[in-house]
C-alpha cells in the first residue's frame, strides 16, 4: 500500500497554510497526491515576521500543476471557516483530513501579557482548532471516517516566558486526546505532531528574536539528523498520518525533532 490517496477528490483542509512551515506542509501534501485547501492570513500576525499573497500562492500552485488552493481566512472567524469547508466539499469532494496549524506565539509571563493578548492567543491556538474540527467532523463522519492532525508544541508541557502560549498548546494536547476518544467509533483518527529541537525557521520563531536566525539557532538542540528541523520533516510525518498505513493510529503525540521538552534530560552534544 502506498501513500497515494484513494481518490483525487479526497481533500485535506489546513489552517495556517499561507506561509512558513504551514505552506511547506500544504505543498508537500499536494505533491503527495491529495487535494489541499489551505487558508490563513496574508499579513503577519502578532509576534511574527511572516507575510504572504494568496494570489501569488495560487499562481505558484497552478504553475506546479498541484491540486492546491489557498484562501485568505482567519481560523477564529466562524464564517471564514464555513467558507473553507464549503470550498473543500465543492464538486462532490470528500473531506478526508484536517490539519490545525494556525497559531500565534508571543513570549511573556502572565505579568507581561495583557488580557486581550492572552485571549487572542487562546482564540487562535485553541478555539481555532475547535471551530475547524466542529465544522469538519459532521462531513467526515458522514463519509465514514477521516483524519485530524493538530500541530502542537513542546511548550504544551510548560516552558518559561511562554505562559499564554504554553496554556494554549497544553489545552491542544487535551483537546486532541478528547477528540480521539469521542470519535473513535466514527472512524476519526486524531493525532498531534510536535516540531521540536528549537532553531526552526518560521515566522513565529523568527518574530520572537526580531528576525535574527543566528540568535534563534545559537543554543538550539536541533534533531538527531544533525540539523535543525524543517517543514519537510513535519510534512512527511503528517503525510504518513493521513495515509492508509496510519489508519489504525489515533490518540498519539509524535515528536518531530527533539523530545527533551517532555521532561527527559537534554541530549548530549556530539562527541569529539
Amino acid at each position: 500500500m502506498t501513500n497515494t490517496p484513494a481518490s483525487v477528490k479526497d481533500t485535506i483542509v489546513m489552517s495556517g497554510a499561507t506561509f512558513g512551515i504551514g505552506h511547506d506542509i500544504a505543498v508537500y501534501l499536494a505533491e503527495a497526491g491529495w487535494r489541499v485547501v489551505g487558508f490563513g492570513l496574508e499579513k503577519a500576525p502578532v509576534s511574527s515576521v511572516a507575510n504572504a499573497s494568496v494570489d501569488a500562492l495560487n499562481a505558484d500552485a497552478q504553475a506546479r500543476g498541484l491540486s492546491l488552493e489557498f484562501l485568505a481566512g482567519d481560523v477564529t472567524s466562524q464564517s471564514d471557516v464555513a467558507n473553507v469547508i464549503e470550498v473543500a466539499l465543492r464538486d462532490g469532494a470528500r473531506l478526508h483530513g484536517v490539519v490545525n496549524n494556525a497559531a500565534i506565539g508571543p513570549l511573556g509571563t502572565i505579568l507581561d501579557t495583557e488580557p486581550d493578548l492572552f485571549q487572542r492567543i487562546l482564540e487562535v491556538n485553541l478555539k481555532g482548532p475547535y471551530q475547524l474540527c466542529r465544522a469538519a467532523l459532521p462531513h467526515m463522519i458522514a463519509a465514514g471516517g477521516g483524519r485530524i492532525v493538530n500541530v502542537g508544541s513542546g511548550a504544551g508541557y510548560g516552558k518559561p516566558n511562554m505562559a499564554a502560549y504554553s496554556t494554549s498548546k497544553g489545552g491542544l494536547l487535551a483537546f486532541s486526546a478528547s477528540l480521539a476518544l469521542d470519535f473513535f467509533a466514527d472512524g476519526i483518527a486524531v493525532n498531534t505532531v510536535i516540531p521540536g529541537g528549537g532553531g526552526i525557521l518560521s515566522g513565529m520563531s523568527l518574530g520572537r528574536v526580531s528576525g535574527d536566525a543566528q540568535k534563534l539557532q545559537a543554543k538550539a538542540v536541533g534533531t538527531v539528523a544533525g540539523r535543525f528541523m524543517n517543514g519537510q520533516d513535519l510534512a512527511g510525518t503528517i503525510r504518513f498520518l493521513m495515509s492508509p498505513e496510519a489508519q489504525a493510529i489515533s490518540g498519539t503525540v509524535i515528536d518531530v525533532g527533539c523530545f527533551a521538552h517532555q521532561g527527559s534530560s537534554a541530549p548530549l552534544p556530539k562527541r569529539a
